[in-house]
């Protein structure tokens, strides 16, 4: 058994019958049908049911289709791969960053891109995470950052960091009797009006779940599950909110939001790195992603990512400007 067989056999598979394959593939049909033969022979065992209207898989066909997909996908990307050793990264690699993410990391990774590899077009896409997951799982994307990766079926995994949630209000309306930068319990939002994602999205079941926990009521008289519009109905005096800080950089940056970060119980969430390890790794998205490391370490130290590096232990200070 070789690949070269291992590839008849898929596209008789996928065609449904020899003639078809045969054209596809470009060789004659008797020449098909005798590689076909010679595969049953060496594996013992009936592959393929013929008849006047075609082929059908047997239930040992069945079995080889499914590995003979995969060994011909390791194939391809063993061959890509060692395409890629030793050459200079080339070509787009496309990531998938959930929205708050992009707000932080979009931008100067896409700077950092251009500038530490002039040959690779990088495709950044902000979107929901189940959209990412489904593009992971269909390998549309090289690489995606996600907050959970739930439902997902073949991902490699890394953690970057961990955010702590941080409480937000308009800068002119801070409702609590402690000042906005210092640390405030989730008892203490009790009673205070919030506009949060709805409850199937992924921050309100965490902030739910620690609200369980700690036995404590929220008032959330808005559900909303745009992050641009749950900031700028907070900033405009109507509710208060529950966010990462990285999604809220831009209206802080602005002095709209003022936050806290909250404790008793402290509210945090891990920030995944993810890949499908069935799509082709190419040098360059190799390579994005090692930038991607680098720009996130950066933008923790630096105070403008708050949050903590995964393995860091340390709560990382924002800077004097934020």
């Amino acid at each position: 058994m070789d690949v070269r067989q291992l590839g008849y056999f898929v596209a008789v598979a996928e065609s449904g019958s020899l003639a078809s394959a045969a054209n596809v593939i470009g060789i004659a049909q008797p020449s098909l049908s005798l590689q076909i033969k010679n595969l049953e022979g060496r594996l013992g065992t009936e592959l393929l049911v013929r008849s006047p209207r075609g082929v059908s898989l047997t239930d040992a066909g069945e079995v080889l289709l499914d590995h003979a997909r995969k060994i011909l996908d390791a194939v391809e990307r063993a061959k890509e791969e060692v395409r890629q050793a030793g050459t200079t990264p080339t070509g787009k690699v496309v990531f998938g960053l959930a929205s708050s993410v992009s707000m932080v990391l979009s931008v100067p990774l896409a700077e950092t891109v251009r500038l530490e590899l002039p040959n690779v077009r990088l495709r950044a896409v902000d979107a929901m995470s189940g959209f990412i997951k489904e593009w992971l799982e269909e390998r549309s994307i090289d690489l995606g950052i996600l907050y959970e990766t739930g439902g997902l079926a073949n991902a490699e995994v890394t953690t970057l960091l961990h955010e702590d949630m941080h409480f937000y209000a308009p800068a002119d309306l801070w409702p609590l009797k402690t000042s906005p930068g210092e640390p405030v319990r989730l008892v203490d939002l009790e009673g205070v009006e919030l506009v949060m994602p709805s409850k199937s999205h992924g921050l309100r079941i965490l902030v739910e779940k620690a609200c369980r926990s700690a036995r404590v009521a929220l008032d959330v008289v808005v559900e909303m599950d745009s992050l641009t519009q749950i900031k700028s109905l907070v900033s405009r005096g109507s509710a208060c909110t529950i966010l990462a800080p990285a999604a809220a950089q831009d209206f802080e940056d602005r002095g709209e939001l003022v936050s806290s970060v909250i404790t008793d119980p402290q509210i945090s969430r891990p920030v995944y790195l993810v890949r499908n390890p069935e799509r082709t790794r190419t040098r360059a998205a190799v390579e994005v992603e090692r930038i991607t490391r680098q720009v996130i370490t950066d933008l923790v130290r630096r105070g403008i990512w708050r949050g903590r590096l995964s393995g860091s232990g340390e709560l990382q200070a924002p800077v004097a400007e934020l």
